[in-house]
């Protein structure tokens, strides 16, 4: 199934259907126990009253029995003999012996007489009146709980299903008889499967009730998402990456979807827009030291006397710096992770300072002697980073150049590059670190560079798990900071 809803529909009736089954099997041996509980109670009731009628020494012939078409009673003795029945019984199962046919004992002849030789004789007198009479003194009812077990009566030529309950009782001459009493179950029969019945012509019908409920509501619910992808299928077959999705007015995970959608949209035009500006302006950059080396190289070729060898190497150069930088922000755009090897950040500002004997304005190095600056990172790029700053700074600066290391806060450490120069005013503090932002209105190349150290400085920083802000600085100018996690 591919449909989010038939899926839906399906598992939510799959789940009723295994609950309803689950607790109707429940409902039905619940009711099955009580009522077989019940019928067993009733046949333990009749077979208790016959055990107590022969404790009382009663006949087995003068034995009364209460509703016997409905409680079928079987009185068998030690060895299994069937000494006693209700009236009407004509088979029965399910009591340890099928026998209906009252046999007479050998021990006795009954509850109030003893066998037929102790009743009867060719001689009379005291003695045989004497063994004529009941014994005296009462038997005995087990009052421990009966076994019981189902089986199957005919009386008066109905069969039917019961619930035998058996009784021990022992007379008063010292015999040990069994009760057998049974009690019908065809009202807990009757009962257990009108619920039955019951439960499977409502259980599909309800069961249809879900199913069409859930598709429904799953419908419902699952309509905005149809939305989102319909307008989502718009905007990729228009590549008008300023459409939005629509967000649905309720606070539901579809409408956080909604919203996480348009701003992955805003996000993902901003970086075509950037893209396409860094394209532009790339091309712009290139433009210019590609236009004037060919043009020296055009000259040079017809007039060899008049070829600006200087001028077309420092075009070279500058051409050079650039694929470098863009090819650095290329490889920062693609997620480069830097490596985390450690050094010295002091170590490295000395060193990055003491090869740049060509400067306009020397640089004045403040970093403690006592103690490391440790970080973890790539030298090369936190070393351009460095090169970056004090190139801007130099460009900029008056007299006066500084650049200094110290520890900061959480273990960091910060390097600091200033200058005298005409700093930067507030509103354009951000706007700096875009790429190709350059706040001079000239363009040329003696102006200075495209425009790229300070976006590649950030990148770096960031990439880093750093930060570089700028600031006034003391001397009157702009005040670069660059903050990096110390090593751990």
């Amino acid at each position: 199934m591919r449909s989010v809803r038939a899926r839906a529909a399906l598992g939510a009736t799959v789940v009723v259907a295994l609950a309803l089954i689950g607790a109707g099997l429940s409902v039905l041996l619940v009711l099955r126990a009580n009522l077989t509980g019940q019928a067993g109670l009733q046949a333990e009731v009749v077979a208790r009253e016959v055990a107590g009628q022969l404790a009382l020494d009663v006949p087995y012939d003068r034995l009364e029995m209460r509703d016997e078409e409905d409680h079928p009673v079987q009185v068998t003795d030690e060895d299994g003999r069937v000494v006693a029945v209700s009236r009407d019984l004509q088979a029965i199962s399910g009591t340890g012996t099928d026998r209906v046919a009252p046999v007479p004992s050998p021990t006795a002849g009954g509850p109030g007489g003893g066998s037929d030789d102790d009743r009867g004789g060719d001689d009379g007198g005291d003695d045989d009146d004497s063994r004529a009479t009941p014994a005296p003194g009462r038997g005995e009812v087990d009052s421990d709980k009966p076994d019981f077990g189902n089986g199957t009566a005919t009386v008066d030529g109905e069969t039917a299903d019961y619930r035998f309950a058996s009784v021990q009782a022992t007379t008063p001459a010292g015999v040990t008889l069994t009760v057998h009493a049974g009690a019908p179950l065809a009202a807990e029969q009757e009962a257990v499967g009108t619920v039955r019945g019951a439960m499977l012509i409502g259980l599909p019908v309800l069961l249809l009730v879900v199913a069409g409920v859930t598709w429904l509501v799953t419908r419902r619910a699952l309509r905005p998402v149809e939305d989102i992808r319909r307008e989502m299928a718009a905007i990729t077959a228009s590549e008008d990456l300023s459409r939005r999705v629509p967000e649905p007015g309720s606070r539901d995970e579809i409408a956080r979807l909604a919203r996480t959608t348009n701003e992955t949209l805003t996000a993902l035009e901003a970086s075509v827009e950037r893209q396409r500006r860094f394209v532009a302006d790339a091309s712009h950059e290139l433009r210019s030291p590609i236009a004037s080396l060919r043009t020296q190289l055009e000259v040079g070729a017809a007039h060899p006397e008049l070829l600006d060898v200087p001028g077309a190497v420092a075009d070279t150069v500058r051409l050079q710096a650039l694929a470098a930088d863009l090819l650095l922000l290329a490889r920062l755009d693609a997620g480069e992770r830097p490596g985390l090897a450690p050094l010295d950040l002091g170590a490295l500002v000395r060193e990055e300072v003491s090869q740049r004997t060509g400067d306009r304005i020397a640089v004045t190095v403040s970093v403690p002697d006592q103690g490391r600056f440790e970080v973890a990172g790539s030298r090369g790029q936190l070393a351009r980073v460095i090169g970056n700053l004090l190139d801007n700074a130099e460009r900029h600066a008056r007299s006066t150049v500084t650049v200094s290391v110290r520890a900061a806060e959480r273990g960091g450490v910060v390097v600091a590059v200033g200058d005298d120069g005409a700093g930067v005013p507030p509103k354009e503090r951000e706007r700096i670190f875009e790429r190709f932002v350059r706040l001079d209105d000239a363009r040329t190349r003696d102006d200075g560079g495209a425009g790229l150290g300070l976006a590649i400085a950030r990148d770096v920083a960031v990439r880093h798990g750093g930060r570089l802000t700028v600031d006034g600085a003391r001397e009157g100018g702009a005040r670069f900071e660059l903050w990096l996690p110390g090593a751990r």
